[in-house]
């Protein structure tokens, strides 16, 4: 889920911005990822960690909290808690993946074992837990706690419908909300409510990270058939090989006919492919346009993301975030 390295990106504005908080995250993270017993622990957790992410679930929380004036501390604890939380998602997936590389690097199941990867997931999400807890606030525990519920939902209903021709459009925001929106709604809702905002605005920060979060992954899916390699991190047509049923297919299934649909049956559903079939299946997508109109809903999303802010007060971190919901899709042309 790359954001390309350009300079003065929305993303990058906000690092800078935020450069002093997040100096904070980063020392946080690294303290609470040691492990006195267990050596393994920060082996395979830094590796992620220290791979180069952009940091935006844990830059959202200090921008939400700053948006909304809060001049305390556990806004830290709150961002180095997405990350965690973050990480041990990362963990997990790779395994259930079988990946064999994230942000440009090999994958902690890869270097070391599967094995590791979800153990120290594991440590990461208790971890995680600890240090929402220190907030004092059980409305963020609350919060954070479903979060992690509906993403570990979410990845379970991904098993069942990413291969199941039968999957609709309602069934992908499901397993997207899940994937990716529900850390992000989080992320910035919590924010929010550690600085003590106002419920509207609580709702607002909610409302932007969720579209915000379901951009982000329809432009994602996207990319996977049209992006750039060297920018996405991933190479064309992965999500194909993997049999993963994202947004441009599920569209194009829906419009197809008897002989299309049996392609995507072959290809999908009983995973027999051969030479050719990604070059036919993105021929199929053209025919069908259904890029354009997955970009078109990607859109749509960033607009609702964008309107969620209006009832944030004016200030260049607003801009920065609403920057930010239209960069995400600038990256599709």
């Amino acid at each position: 889920m790359g954001l390309d390295h350009a300079a003065t990106k929305p993303h990058e504005q906000l690092a800078a911005t935020l450069a002093t908080q997040m100096d904070a995250v980063n020392a946080l993270i690294r303290e609470r990822m040691a492990s006195e017993h267990a050596p393994r622990i920060p082996e395979v957790s830094a590796h992620l960690v220290e791979a180069g992410g952009k940091r935006l679930r844990p830059m959202l929380t200090l921008a939400a909290a700053e948006m909304c004036g809060y001049d305390g501390p556990y806004h830290v604890h709150l961002a180095a808690t997405v990350e965690f939380i973050h990480t041990a998602t990362l963990l997990h997936d790779d395994v259930v993946d079988e990946s064999g590389q994230r942000r440009g690097r090999p994958t902690a199941n890869i270097l070391f074992d599967n094995k590791s990867s979800i153990l120290v997931g594991d440590y990461l999400f208790a971890r995680s837990f600890q240090l929402m807890v220190e907030t004092g606030s059980m409305r963020v525990l609350d919060i954070l706690a479903n979060a992690s519920a509906t993403i570990a939902e979410g990845e379970v209903l991904q098993l069942t419908a990413a291969q199941d021709l039968a999957t609709d459009e309602n069934i992908y925001l499901k397993v997207v909300r899940g994937k990716t929106a529900a850390l992000f709604s989080a992320a910035t809702e919590v924010g929010g409510v550690i600085a003590g905002a106002p419920e509207e605005q609580v709702r607002a920060l909610h409302e932007y990270g969720d579209a915000l979060g379901i951009a982000f992954q329809i432009v994602d899916d996207l990319l996977d058939y049209g992006g750039d390699a060297s920018n996405t991190g991933k190479n064309i047509g992965d999500d194909f090989r993997e049999r993963k049923l994202t947004l441009p297919v599920i569209k194009a299934v829906a419009k197809a006919n008897a002989d299309e649909r049996a392609f995507w049956e072959r290809t999908i559903e009983k995973g027999r492919q051969q030479d050719g079939d990604l070059e036919h299946a993105l021929s199929l997508l053209a025919r069908h346009a259904t890029m354009e109109a997955t970009r078109q809903d990607a859109l749509a999303w960033t607009a609702k993301a964008k309107s969620a802010l209006a009832l944030l007060p004016a200030s260049d971190l607003r801009q920065m975030l609403i920057d930010l919901a239209d960069y995400v899709v600038a990256r599709v042309k």
